[in-house]
């Protein structure tokens, strides 16, 4: 559904460096499909981040291709693709006056034709999806009387409200608390599995990415080290090629479970 060919992508440097370009993804191939559950991970500054911001056309390619459903992305109207991708950032902005119901309205946007007012099936996808993320209680609350976490949930709310086949999440538990975590994670599996969805999560937490994803992209140096079933990708090895930490396979429960320790000292 979604294919990286030969993928390069760099920012230009600085200073006496400026104008020469500073590698982040390098040849990156890559495929993702309809209906999986990824878990996209890699030590900090290895192009996660990046990856999604090209999967979702708001950066183009130095060299290659990125497709979705066998078109170039970059061929795509913003209407198009906001009816089949959501994004929801790592940072929510916060530099809007906008409540969190009329926020998490805006994913209903492009489905509106010019000048026509949201209908009332628009206001019920609304209210489902607040409640879903534990939101509907915060609806007349402004950014700044919502926390990070809470304006955090607003915004997956308003990429649940886009219904898109496929989701892309940029670390969207970092700034949550462990059972709001937990919560996000479990709605997350549930509408991967009930209704297909494609999701792309960014995310940092080992265990829950072995617990939550079906699906790894391990990014290692501007490269792909691995994709494939996430048992299977995040393995001792690999574990310690990419973080630098030693890792242990557990079960507990019948759950596969890591235990982790740094690979010098203790």
């Amino acid at each position: 559904m979604i294919v990286l060919r030969d993928v390069t992508y760099g920012f230009g440097g600085r200073g006496a460096d400026r104008g020469r370009v500073r590698p982040v993804l390098e040849h990156v191939d890559a495929r993702f499909e309809r209906g999986g559950f990824y878990a996209v991970m890699g030590a900090n500054g290895c192009g996660k981040t990046t990856l999604l911001r090209l999967v979702a056309g708001m950066l183009a390619p130095q060299t290659g291709s990125v497709t979705v459903e066998g078109r170039d992305v970059r061929h795509f109207a913003a209407r198009e693709l906001a009816q089949r991708m959501a994004f929801v950032r790592q940072q929510p902005q916060t530099d809007f006056e906008f409540s969190a119901f009329e926020t998490v309205l805006m994913g209903r946007n492009p489905y509106q034709r010019r000048l026509q007012n949201e209908s009332e099936e628009d206001w019920h996808i609304v209210e489902e999806c607040m409640r879903q993320t534990n939101t509907w209680h915060l609806r007349f609350a402004m950014p700044g009387e919502m926390s990070g976490g809470e304006l955090q949930r607003v915004m997956l709310a308003r990429a649940l409200a886009q219904r898109t086949p496929v989701m892309l999440l940029d670390e969207p538990i970092s700034n949550l608390d462990i059972a709001h975590q937990f919560e996000i994670l479990e709605l997350l599996r549930r509408v991967n599995h009930e209704e297909g969805k494609t999701i792309l999560l960014v995310v940092h937490d080992l265990n829950m990415a072995l617990r939550y994803c079906d699906k790894l992209l391990l990014l290692h140096r501007g490269g792909v080290l691995f994709q494939g079933a996430i048992a299977e990708g995040l393995t001792p090895e690999n574990i310690r090629t990419v973080f630098g930490v030693r890792a242990e396979r557990i079960d507990s429960d019948g759950q596969p479970l890591l235990r982790l320790a740094p690979t010098t000292g203790g």
